[in-house]
């Protein structure tokens, strides 16, 4: 299929010059530094780099791609938004999602004022194509976003190759939980599809939600507008030191034996909840976590955290369910136990 990139990219992102910071000037990270009007005392009086070189030389040893396929954001969130800002014309364009998913999507085209269309997954949280075909060939139809492993129901997502196909908009998949996933990542397929954008994170597998750092996988092309739409220092240089010193050689270990401990968990976690008569329906999972069916979801909540024990009530998007993020051994012990005391 092909796609001329440029034809869906807002005109005013077209003809945009971007903010050149001092450190766009100048790449060096030797010298007597007077160009960006710094303090020239303190530990961390420097401009971070804009570019996150570093970091995106790391992720193209580990996954064999290009740094100029990849972008890094202020969390997937700036990742989503910047989506908007650079192929989405408020008020004209339309972007579609399908539901129960993430609800970062519907907030983003709120804020960039542009229409959703939301269409639900069918009862086994799967797209139905049938419902979607009428929409693949508005030409308004800017932006396609596929949560998968999608949130808040945990499966990963099927038919993703058909859209990819069959739509000349944005493909836009989030891969948050991909690493759970025994399903392949659709990073390997950006030379593929020049309309393909995947999104992953640092925030799940790697155990750094903290430090808010977002990654973007697409053709040079598309990443290219992502550098020019961004703001020139999004990422501080803490986070990114963060993350540097987590991508080491034995920090990698570290995080595959955290997500071998997570699935175990997972697995031993849907056993013993499927003891339980308080739980109606476990539902499959890729992710780190589960959603569960109860009678009343918005009393097992309430009673959970009268124990101190928090999970997240998703009642008001899938009825009368809960997520259950899968959490150390001790945590999903004393979730059980809790769960055991609950008589409704």
């Amino acid at each position: 299929m092909t796609i001329d990139i440029k034809n869906l990219v807002r005109n005013n992102i077209l003809n945009l010059k971007p903010y050149s910071s001092a450190r766009d000037d100048f790449k060096g990270e030797n010298g007597i530094f007077l160009d960006a009007n710094e303090n020239p005392f303190g530990k961390l009086n420097r401009y971070p780099d804009p570019s996150h070189r570093k970091i995106k030389e790391k992720l193209s040893e580990l996954n064999q791609i290009s740094t100029e396929n990849i972008f890094l954001g202020n969390g997937s969130d700036e990742v989503i938004d910047l989506a908007f800002r650079i192929f989405c014309e408020p008020k004209k364009n339309k972007v579609l999602t399908f539901s129960p998913t993430y609800g970062m999507y519907e907030v983003s085209a709120n804020v960039n004022d542009v229409e959703l269309i939301n269409l639900d997954l069918n009862e086994d949280f799967q797209i139905d194509l049938e419902a979607l075909k009428p929409y693949l060939n508005d030409e308004n139809l800017k932006i396609i976003f596929i949560c998968s492993p999608n949130n808040p129901t945990g499966n990963s997502i099927q038919n993703i190759k058909y859209i990819l196909e069959h739509f000349n908009g944005i493909v836009f998949i989030d891969e948050a939980y991909i690493d759970f996933s025994p399903e392949e990542s659709f990073r390997n397929q950006i030379e593929n599809y020049p309309n393909l954008i995947v999104s992953q994170t640092f925030s799940k597998a790697w155990g750094m939600a903290s430090v808010r750092v977002g990654i973007a996988y697409a053709s040079k092309e598309i990443i290219k507008f992502y550098n020019k739409v961004k703001p020139p220092y999004n990422i501080s240089q803490l986070n990114q030191d963060a993350v540097l010193n987590t991508i080491d050689n034995t920090k990698i270990n570290q995080v595959s034996e955290n997500i071998n401990i997570i699935l175990k968990e997972k697995k031993n976690l849907i056993e013993n909840l499927g003891k339980l008569d308080l739980i109606k329906k476990i539902y499959p999972s890729d992710a780190n976590f589960i959603l569960v069916k109860v009678d009343n979801a918005d009393s097992v909540y309430q009673e959970l955290v009268n124990q101190n024990v928090i999970i997240r009530n998703r009642n008001s998007v899938v009825k009368n369910c809960l997520r259950i993020t899968v959490g150390s051994p001790e945590e999903n012990q004393k979730l059980i136990q809790a769960i055991q005391t609950i008589k409704i």
